[in-house]
């Protein structure tokens, strides 16, 4: 052996022994480890700081008018958004797959089912005759619009908010759900409302309006952005983050999956969703109000409610739709 390597050896057998001579007593102080965060978290979040359009520069809730009878399925016009679709054998719809009761992994299939999913397979049924038609392509949500403009998908059906914003950007449909922003705490948080979250780390999805309007509301709030709002809960669960604020209804199914979590009564805006589409596909989104007017009349859209969403109280009307054109 040679004289160096005895040296380590007796080193090591030394730190051996100083260790086997300690007591087993843990180290006094904090843990040093911290919990693993979810991909893409921003602590602080990083604000958008320009909009295309101001609030009130529009009627955010204003699409435009179907053009008369629905086409017969697999009849869509010569030329239209439609026919192209149906020529390619598949609607492209991007969806979410971690909003409970909304769009979320059914866990014994591993398929995509909820509300929105059911939404694009009616839109499947109006252009091929088939609901099956569609291929889903779960999204962030900060990717909903460049998914739109650069021809990934045909239409998002996301729990996206319709704002004057967004319409410079892409086009909507009539509204299909109205939400309202809410905070979600732990059970026995001393946070009541928004007046108390200064000082307090807020999470809200990357690219969602939630996180402009934490930074509006409760200016003295720590925003923290998340990938995606699923991963907020993980944050909250973790004590990472002192509240979740998003819209209620993505909010009561968080509630539904973690009991000790709890939704504050307040809702201090409002948040109604659209399906997106390009600005250049006006035809396409006047054929979903078609089918959306459809679904509404012939109690399908209640049926859908009743069977995704009945955990959030009565059943309430469709929302009326408003044409601009």
């Amino acid at each position: 052996m040679r004289a160096g390597a005895g040296a380590a050896v007796a080193v090591l057998a030394a730190l051996v022994l100083a260790g086997c001579g300690g007591s087993d007593s843990p180290p006094s102080g904090p843990d040093p480890a911290q919990p693993a965060r979810p991909v893409g978290v921003q602590d602080p979040a990083v604000l958008p700081t320009t909009s295309a359009a101001p609030a009130g520069s529009c009627d955010p809730r204003a699409s435009y008018r179907p053009a008369g009878a629905l086409p017969a399925p697999g009849r869509m016009p010569s030329g239209s958004t439609m026919a192209r679709i149906q020529q390619s054998g598949r609607l492209v719809v991007g969806v979410d797959q971690n909003n409970f009761r909304f769009g979320y992994r059914d866990p014994k299939t591993g398929n995509l089912v909820g509300f929105e999913i059911d939404l694009a397979r009616e839109l499947s049924k109006a252009i091929f005759g088939s609901p099956d038609k569609v291929l889903f392509r779960a999204i962030t949500t900060a990717d909903r619009i460049p998914a739109i403009n650069e021809g990934r998908v045909d239409i998002v059906i996301r729990s996206m908010t319709m704002n004057c914003d967004r319409w410079e950007q892409i086009n909507f449909s009539t509204e299909y759900f109205s939400a309202g922003q809410a905070i979600m705490v732990a059970r026995d948080s001393p946070i009541k409302g928004i007046k108390d979250l200064a000082g307090k780390k807020v999470c809200a999805a990357t690219g969602s309006t939630s996180i402009r309007n934490i930074a509006a509301k409760a200016p003295e709030a720590k925003p923290v952005s998340a990938s995606d709002a699923l991963d907020c809960l993980v944050l909250l669960q973790q004590l990472q983050v002192d509240a979740v604020s998003t819209d209620d209804a993505i909010l009561a199914g968080f509630a539904e999956q973690d009991r000790g979590t709890k939704i504050l009564p307040e809702r201090f805006t409002e948040e109604p969703y659209g399906m997106a589409m390009k600005r250049e596909s006006v035809d396409l989104v006047r054929f979903v109000n078609g089918v959306l007017e459809r679904i509404r009349s012939d109690g399908t859209w209640t049926r859908l409610y009743d069977r995704w969403l009945s955990s959030l109280g009565a059943t309430p009307q469709p929302p009326a739709p408003r044409y601009k054109g």
